[in-house]
């Protein structure tokens, strides 16, 4: 027997089936549509178990998560961001890197959490899938989660949890593979386009919620009943249009402010205090002066913080610290 060879999914038959098709057409028509990668997965989980929620989290800098697609006992939730804490089911993940089940704690990790849709209901059981990302150095890179919850007890076998996985497994190499498609872009000459100048969260969050008001119209709209048929199309339309802005909106958040704040968290905590003296334009006696610390020691500090950066100059750090001290 081939040792490298990987053992067959552990399924039923008819969930093979669903799996199998689910394979060819997130092939043929998701590949570049995150919202309908996300939504046909959610009908697909729903097509082999019950699901009453599921929620797509992406995680950024070191303790937020962007849900840019979420769905709530039949209702499109509007995507948002969280700060996660020691004890939900975030950080579960990153301390196990396994898949979370309810049956595991009785759900403790899942509502020790913020509640995510519904803040008025508990889910009674659960599924959370971590997705990862290959890493140049260590271990792959956790970087989503994918759930899918019930209102009813119990309501996930193995062959639901196995079926899942699978599927997350697939929207993974989905998401890496853009990756690593801009990552060869990149080594191309000229292929680096500069830093992207989108750095304002607070704007984004303002689109977001904004489309998120037109949608609601819209959708009230719906909800009379002496309209034709014209105009109830257009107005599914308009609905669905701004349900795939929003996914998109909230997942180019993920490009605006991880560099910043990668770079600032790098630093060590005296480094850092240097580089936040730098957004006021102290020169480097008066760096000295504020931090009470030697002339010699303040050029250490620049050099390891200009070394870090990878910049030339004192500005751009005051620049790049500014983008991060504004997000």
């Amino acid at each position: 027997m081939d040792a490298d060879k990987a053992a067959p999914l552990r399924v039923d038959a008819e969930t093979a089936i669903i799996l199998r098709e689910a394979y060819h057409k997130i092939e043929a028509l998701y590949r570049s549509d995150h919202y309908g990668l996300y939504d046909y997965v959610r009908v697909v989980a729903g097509k082999v178990s019950h699901v009453d929620a599921f929620f797509v989290g992406l995680l950024q800098g070191s303790n937020r998560v962007r849900y840019p697609y979420g769905y709530d006992d039949g209702e499109y939730v509007n995507p948002d961001t969280h700060i996660f804490g020691p004890d939900g089911q975030t950080a579960w993940l990153i301390r196990h890197r396994q898949t979370y089940r309810y049956a595991y704690d009785n759900g403790s990790a899942l509502h020790s959490g913020v509640p995510v849709g519904d803040p008025g209901r508990r889910s009674a059981d659960a599924v959370t899938v971590p997705i990862f990302r290959p890493s140049k150095d260590g271990p792959d890179q956790l970087f989503g989660l994918l759930s899918m919850q019930s209102y009813t007890p119990r309501s996930y076998d193995d062959n639901a949890v196995r079926a899942f996985e699978w599927l997350c497994a697939v929207v993974q190499r989905v998401l890496t593979r853009e990756g690593e498609d801009r990552e060869a872009l990149r080594l191309l000459p000229a292929g680096d386009v500069g830093p992207n100048l989108l750095t304002s969260d607070h704007v984004m969050e303002y689109l977001t919620h904004r489309v998120a008001s037109i949608r609601e119209i819209a959708a009230e709209a719906l909800g009379e009943s002496e309209m034709s048929n014209a105009v109830h199309t257009h107005l599914e339309r308009i609905v669905d249009a701004a349900e795939h802005i929003q996914s998109e909106l909230i997942e180019m958040l993920m490009e605006t402010d991880e560099g910043p704040e990668r770079r600032f968290n790098s630093l060590t905590k005296a480094q850092q205090a240097v580089a936040v003296l730098l957004t006021d334009g102290l020169d480097n006696d008066q760096l000295a002066a504020e931090l009470g610390v030697s002339l010699n020691t303040v050029k250490t500090h620049l050099s390891a913080i200009l070394r870090k950066y990878g910049f030339r100059y004192r500005t751009q750090v005051a620049d790049d610290v500014r983008k991060y001290l504004a997000r």
